[in-house]
């Protein structure tokens, strides 16, 4: 069997089906997305590091990356590399003195390290091709503050948050309070809601 071809590509976002929660990994510049169907635990971790939220204890994928650092060692890349029987399959590529290691992972697993390590995340084109959906599918942020996957209709990117007056100082009180409570995921939707108010800054 020959090596897959891989594109380079993002982690775009995390939506709500009915079926549950996906994270959308985008190949740059394209206009599909493959959704990668996920945990709560998972889901929750993803968006922590994609929203940067600092947590008082390391959690699992923080400790992971800990170790790695420890040991000398860097996350090099991950890769989303085959999709068979409607399971995905992922690898990290680890580095090391100069040699790289793979490490085979669940796709939930190497995006919430990803979205930590800062480290490019690729994606086989043979899994684009059988299970990308087009971006239009992806519509507005709903009551949850996630995404919301929408087959039915085409909607553009999520509209950002109203300024109302004292919004900000209310948001920054209760991402406190999420975060001392270790109500990481709800924390990481608040840092979600802060950003698209003050025009999607530091993202």
């Amino acid at each position: 069997m020959s090596s897959p071809t891989f594109v380079e590509a993002e982690v775009w976002t995390v939506a709500q089906t009915e079926q549950g929660n996906v994270v959308l990994v985008r190949p740059k510049g394209s206009d599909l997305a493959v959704p990668i169907f996920i945990g709560q635990l998972e889901t929750q971790s993803i968006l922590i590091g994609l929203g940067r939220v600092e947590v008082p204890r390391p959690l699992t994928h923080d400790l992971v990356i800990s170790l790695l650092v420890s040991l000398g060692a860097s996350l090099s890349r991950i890769e989303i590399n085959e999709l068979r029987e409607g399971t995905f399959f992922a690898r990290l590529v680890v580095s090391r003195e100069g040699a790289e290691s793979l490490v085979d992972s669940r796709p939930s697993d190497a995006i919430a390290l990803a979205v930590r390590a800062g480290c490019p995340v690729y994606i086989a084109e043979s899994v684009v091709d059988e299970a990308g959906i087009s971006v239009n599918l992806v519509s507005d942020r709903g009551p949850s503050g996630m995404i919301e996957l929408d087959p039915a209709r085409t909607a553009g990117p999520p509209s950002p948050a109203s300024g109302r007056p004292g919004e900000r100082e209310k948001l920054r009180s209760e991402l406190e309070e999420a975060i001392a409570e270790e109500d990481y995921e709800r924390a990481a939707l608040l840092r979600d809601r802060l950003r698209d108010l003050d025009g999607g800054a530091g993202s």
